[in-house]
């Protein structure tokens, strides 16, 4: 297709985007608020968790650009609940750390506050939190009233989103990310062995991975690996893939104790321990004496061909298309010949699995003062002409499933990456807002698994050490709160 011909395509499309916002008339929604004349400027306040300006340019070009282009009498704004800019000037308290803002604290405040945002853009754990303080306005009304159309969007996502709202929906989101098992058809193909499929168990998968690993030292192949690469003891982190379906718990709801003493965490311990002692799982590269070859995939478990299954994010493709497509220039790589499952799924639970990242969910306030316009916009940024323009992004998939394809020139089953259920969010991320230094309490767990791993200790043993162990320094942190120890660190939940 001739340049020409690509530009006509873009403002033929810019011209049914421009014609059918014209010709929609909206019709009075609930929640407050008056679109006023047409010919008058009016403001669409936006708020975003955490920001600055220079993340204010970004989220203008991803999502607002195209809808003020279309809007001539619509100024749209961004507010922060935790300005970045502004922290520059923050207060220390008496012990000299510096004061840590809680975000869903600050986002309250500028929604019960007396210039109130129109809409927010928020993560789906914030979105939870958002709801249960009733910040936000539900949906449903709009979508009825306007016969806005939700037949085409992914399921994953709109039945993630009710997930959080009593089967309501607060919020939309246009695009998301997630994550799937990529697999190396060549490695399974020498060992004589099936090639996974879509809806397998993880105790499916682990069996898969055991049959397919094979050789010695630096030179073995491993079935399975957690992650991309591995890093020393990530695997106390990594494993959280697969406890997150089941619901296990680090800690309890007020984060006053930990919850590993238990006969759920002990199965999770015993299935992790025979994965290591049967080497289905990488271990981290020794660099002690440099890299074992100039490839600049080192450390790559899927790329190198050291793991034959790998979870993978949508994005994260990018990295492996595009090796494939200059393997004659990259020394030591070799092209791989791929493809896409979904995530193993514990049958208990049902088909729940995925990890969906909803980029970014987007509600109208429950205060909003501009109401209808905060409805106009969402409808833009989640409708068919929005999606079809931003289908291209290698990064994100738009939440209309119509417009879902392959990365350009490539073939593989990209159904994979939404066919499960999101695993339901147990908000142990929100622990370092309460406990800024729990790292040290993850450690505690990493050296009672190795302890385990190298034979001096029981694994029930070892769960009940670091339970003990865990609430000392539980306590201890919590009696220190007043002085922040140590700033905010954040670490994945195990």
């Amino acid at each position: 297709m001739t340049m020409t011909n690509k530009t006509g395509i873009r403002k033929f499309t810019m011209i049914v985007i421009v014609l059918t916002l014209l010709l929609t008339l909206l019709a009075a929604c609930s929640g407050g608020g008056n679109a006023g004349s047409e010919d008058e400027t009016r403001v669409l306040r936006i708020a975003v968790m955490y920001g600055d300006s220079s993340q204010s340019d970004y989220l203008k070009t991803q999502y607002t650009d195209l809808y003020e282009f279309t809007h001539d009498n619509i100024e749209i704004e961004f507010t922060h609940a935790v300005d970045y800019s502004a922290r520059r000037y923050t207060r220390f308290n008496d012990n000299g750390n510096e004061e840590e803002p809680d975000p869903i604290e600050e986002m309250t405040k500028l929604i019960e506050g007396p210039n109130p945002p129109d809409l927010v853009m928020l993560s789906y754990d914030e979105l939870g939190q958002l709801i249960d303080e009733n910040l936000l306005s539900p949906l449903d009304s709009y979508i009825q009233n306007d016969e806005f159309d939700t037949s085409d969007f992914v399921p994953t996502v709109i039945d993630g989103i009710k997930a959080l709202g009593n089967n309501q929906l607060y919020a939309l989101a246009p695009t998301f990310s997630s994550t799937a098992l990529v697999y190396n058809k060549q490695l399974f193909t020498e060992r004589g062995v099936e090639f996974p499929t879509d809806g397998m168990s993880w105790d499916e998968v682990f069996t898969l991975a055991e049959r397919v690993s094979f050789g010695e030292g630096e030179e073995r192949q491993y079935g399975f690996s957690f992650s991309t690469y591995s890093y020393g003891d990530s695997l106390m982190n990594e494993m959280n893939l697969y406890t997150a379906p089941l619901q296990l718990r680090t800690y309890d709801e007020d984060y006053e104790s930990l919850m590993v003493d238990s006969d759920g965490w002990e199965r999770v311990w015993q299935t992790m321990l025979d994965l290591k002692t049967k080497q289905i799982l990488p271990e981290p590269p020794d660099y002690s004496q440099g890299p074992r070859n100039p490839s600049p995939f080192e450390g790559n478990n899927f790329l190198m061909g050291r793991a034959a299954m790998v979870p993978m994010s949508y994005g994260n493709l990018n990295e492996l298309i595009n090796a494939n497509r200059n393997a004659d220039t990259i020394e030591g790589y070799e092209r791989i010949d791929w493809d896409v499952v979904t995530l193993p799924i514990h049958p208990e639970v049902g088909n729940v699995g995925g990890q969906i990242y909803m980029e970014p969910l987007m509600g109208i306030t429950a205060n909003a003062q501009n109401s209808e316009d905060a409805w106009d916009f969402l409808k833009f940024i989640n409708g068919p002409e929005w999606a079809e323009l931003k289908a291209r992004s290698s990064y994100n998939m738009v939440s209309r499933q119509s417009y879902i394809e392959p990365h350009a020139g490539e073939n593989y089953n990209i159904e994979a990456f939404f066919q499960l259920t999101p695993a339901p969010s147990n908000m142990e991320s929100e622990i370092w807002n309460e406990v800024p230094n729990y790292w040290e309490i993850q450690e505690i767990g990493s050296r009672k698994f190795q302890e385990v791993v190298d034979g001096d200790k029981e694994i029930r043993q070892a769960l009940q050490e670091w339970a003990v162990e865990g609430n000392q320094a539980l306590q201890r942190m919590k009696e220190n709160m007043d002085g922040n120890m140590g700033g905010s660190v954040e670490i994945a939940p195990f």
